[in-house]
């Protein structure tokens, strides 16, 4: 007769055997305690958001009132949408509408890509010295007010006395208006903003390109590729990402051009051209005190804002990129 088999040995459990860890022992094992430096650094920025993007939007609810400032928040009647519909169906919401679209779309255009140019350029310039020089000249202007870089054009441009136009006198011609002249407006205010901005811009594109292998430029060169080929197939390419993140920033900026920049060189003989949602929100707001119909126009390109910003992020993350978010 056989004996029984002798029952398996019981194997305790590893997991049960293995204490939970102490809390104060998983606070320090956990991704905020390990990267606690880089997130001090980040804190003035977040709180600079906090106080003074986030916190301000608790202020588009008067959008909806009929918001007087001796009763507040909590006393000033409601009044639902009527601000947006006088809004949208007044005649002067077709102008602002035209002149800040033109001028966006001129920004996009000529604006946008000039960073990128100017960061391939200096990309391909050997001598460190002078390409140092050229990043500190282009940059110099972005540390500057718009007061200053308009009184700087003012002083150029001006018909009584200006350098422009004494030049155009002297070989023959007639002084430009281009400070009345509607027609000057946008020109002028695209440049500005392209004087003011490219260095800043061209420093994030160059950050970009030096993350790029060299390797790549190496065996590119010795299959016979010239450095504009060595530009268009590797350097672009590589940067393309920070290109699209660009260019959703800018799309949600479209109807923000900013407001002190368009009022230092509008004026009445310019107007009719230079009048956008920033400069009308003061004229409403400010100057007429109507609050509550200003910060329904606020809301208006805040939402519009975000709406592109979505859009274009999507269309991105469609084509294979990151986006934004």
């Amino acid at each position: 007769m056989s004996a029984a088999p002798a029952p398996a040995p019981v194997v305790p459990d590893a997991r049960a055997q293995i204490s939970p860890a102490p809390r104060g022992r998983r606070w320090k094992r956990s991704s905020l305690w390990r990267h606690r430096t880089l997130y001090l650094m980040a804190l003035p920025g977040i709180a600079y958001f906090l106080v003074f993007k986030y916190a301000p939007m608790g202020g588009l609810v008067i959008a909806f009132q009929d918001y007087m400032p001796f009763l507040g928040v909590g006393g000033s009647p409601w009044v639902g949408f009527e601000h947006f519909v006088r809004f949208f169906t007044e005649d002067t919401f077709l102008l602002l509408l035209r002149n800040t679209v033109t001028i966006s779309l001129l920004l996009l255009v000529f604006a946008f890509p000039v960073p990128i140019i100017l960061a391939l350029l200096l990309n391909e310039v050997r001598t460190r010295a002078f390409k140092r020089s050229v990043q500190t000249v282009i940059y110099l202007p972005h540390f500057m007010s718009w007061v200053i870089v308009v009184s700087i054009f003012y002083v150029l441009l001006s018909t009584d006395g200006g350098a422009v136009n004494n030049i155009i006198v002297e070989a023959g011609g007639r002084p430009v208006p281009f400070l009345t002249d509607p027609d000057w407006l946008r020109p002028m205010y695209v440049f500005q903003e392209v004087w003011k901005g490219a260095g800043w811009g061209t420093i994030v594109y160059l950050a970009a390109i030096t993350a790029v292998d060299t390797q790549l430029y190496e065996a590119a060169e010795l299959d016979g590729a010239g450095r504009l080929r060595q530009s268009w197939h590797i350097t672009l390419p590589a940067i393309r990402p920070t290109i699209i993140v660009m260019f959703i920033l800018a799309i949600g900026d479209f109807l923000e051009l900013g407001f002190e920049h368009m009022f230092l060189v509008m004026n009445s003989l310019n107007r009719e051209v230079g009048d956008i949602f920033d400069t009308y929100v003061y004229t409403a707001g400010i100057q007429n005190g109507q609050l509550s119909y200003a910060a329904a126009v606020g809301f208006f390109k805040g939402l519009v804002g975000l709406v592109l910003v979505v859009m274009a992020n999507r269309l991105a993350k469609r084509f294979g990129e990151e986006g934004v978010y």
